[in-house]
């Protein structure tokens, strides 16, 4: 399949829902609003929202249907980014080749963005755009696995754990702890509350789960190495900055050759995860193939 088309696509499609979930830059409040605008519109590859709207056509669902969690999925991402930049986390400077938001807005404006596109994100979820179109029994359960994917027992976790860990010994066990949870929860949550929202039977949750996984730790093992073999023009954000604060990363424990081989290894069982799937699985099956290749 032509996969540059269908994510171009889908980030058009996500893109037109992003700009309709949040007001207008104006009254008092209008400068939070241009914050959060300013991070959610810097760019970026829509990942997230485009696996919850691939994993809702692998079913046989309308990816339409699944818009306000794939938004939420956004924002929650996008706050993500904004909080993890901060001075009192990684202090970056850069992000998607942008100033981050502090640099623009002041460390407590951006704190305030971030806040404030992931409480947004718990709106669209139960909102009426999705509870009319879906069964309120199945909305609530989405909404529990991703907040548990967002909060201390997923993404959450994983961040304090990079926090609490730069410069000190680790083992492989936490270095899968910290970015199945950092990443990968996140990522999971993605494809499997498309699939869900979309009337998958428990047997494929299973399947997406485990699909959602794997690419989820190979999305973070592409990452870690983009941040040693990349360049700052092409990533958007200044590479070797995991060395330089001793981060905990797959390279640096494993090396570059052993970390590649695994990540490999994760994209071959993702794709292997869907062979119970027909062809409106085949974005997910390009998907996890694109994580290896991509530059940024």
């Amino acid at each position: 399949m032509a996969l540059q088309a269908y994510l171009k696509e889908k980030r058009e499609m996500v893109n037109r829902a992003l700009d309709a979930c949040l007001p207008e830059e104006e009254g008092p409040a209008s400068r939070l609003v241009s914050a959060m605008r300013y991070s959610l519109f810097a760019g970026g590859k829509r990942l997230r929202p485009i696996l919850c709207m691939a994993g809702a056509e692998a079913v046989g669902g309308d990816p339409a249907l699944v818009l306000p969690a794939a938004c939420a999925l956004e924002f929650i991402h996008t706050y993500s980014l904004i909080h993890d930049d901060l001075p009192v986390m990684d202090d970056d400077d850069l992000r998607r080749g942008k100033p981050t938001s502090h640099k623009v807005f002041g460390d407590a404006l951006a704190l305030l963005a971030g806040d404030g596109l992931l409480t947004e994100a718990f709106s669209l979820l139960s909102s009426p755009r999705l509870s009319e179109r879906v069964a309120p029994q199945l909305v609530l359960r989405v909404i529990g696995l991703i907040s548990g994917a967002a909060g201390h027992r997923g993404m959450v976790a994983g961040q304090a754990v990079d926090i609490q860990f730069e410069g000190k010994p680790a083992d492989a066990a936490l270095l899968e702890f910290l970015h199945t949870h950092k990443t990968g929860a996140l990522i999971t949550a993605a494809v499997v509350s498309g699939a869900m929202l979309a009337g998958a039977d428990a047997a494929r949750v299973r399947a997406m789960t485990e699909y959602g996984r794997k690419i989820g730790l190979a999305f973070q093992i592409s990452d870690d190495i983009l941040d040693i073999e990349g360049d700052t023009a092409t990533l958007g954000k200044k590479t070797g900055a995991d060395e330089e604060k001793k981060k905990i990363t797959y390279p640096s424990l494993m090396g570059l050759d052993r970390s590649g081989e695994i990540r490999s290894r994760l994209v071959t069982e993702a794709v292997n995860a869907l062979k119970s799937f027909d062809h409106r699985a085949d974005p997910l099956r390009e998907i996890a193939r694109y994580i290896v290749e991509r530059k940024k």
